[in-house]
């Protein structure tokens, strides 16, 4: 996998199996394998989430920073040989913070630092900033599950070798 910065969205798209419009990272402009890595999200009107607002300053909702720093955390994590044939599942949040609002027109900086990395498992912070001000901070858990991977490269595949039986009378 080329890892050459700044990595666009098509570069992105190689790495998590996330689609528009639920892609939320636009660009990678720092990486610091098994230790830190810096993401972009330019917020625009034309998001699924905001165009639908009615509000005469529609705001981006904080749960997609969330999902966006849980994304780029998720690069850094598949960037790892031994990762990319793994799907990435967010496992929890220990904390989270929201600072500010996020409107069209902003961009987002996205750094995620590794705190904790085992085989299957880990920890992240992240925060998500606008203008050097932070919108959102926080601590999230992530699970590396390689049998969810091979479904979501074959939909067609059986998902388990487990036979699912009918109760009594229903067949």
């Amino acid at each position: 996998m080329d890892l050459t910065l700044p990595l666009d969205y098509a570069a992105i798209e190689k790495i998590l199996p996330h689609r528009f419009p639920f892609l939320l990272v636009d660009r990678i402009i720092e990486f610091e394998a098994d230790k830190r890595i810096v993401g972009i999200k330019n917020v625009s009107l034309n998001e699924h989430f905001l165009a639908q607002q009615t509000a005469v300053r529609p705001v981006l909702p904080p749960t997609i920073l969330v999902e966006a720093i849980a994304q780029v955390g998720a690069i850094l994590i598949l960037s790892k040989p031994e990762n990319r044939e793994m799907l990435p599942l967010f496992a929890g949040i220990k904390w989270v913070r929201f600072r500010r609002s996020v409107y069209p027109g902003d961009v987002v900086v996205i750094e995620v630092m590794v705190k904790r990395l085992r085989r299957r498992m880990g920890l992240l912070e992240g925060s998500a900033c606008v203008d050097g001000q932070v919108a959102v901070e926080g601590s999230m858990i992530f699970a590396l599950d390689a049998t969810a991977a091979e479904g979501a490269k074959n939909p067609t595949a059986s998902p388990s070798k487990t036979r699912v039986r009918a109760a009594p009378g229903t067949a």
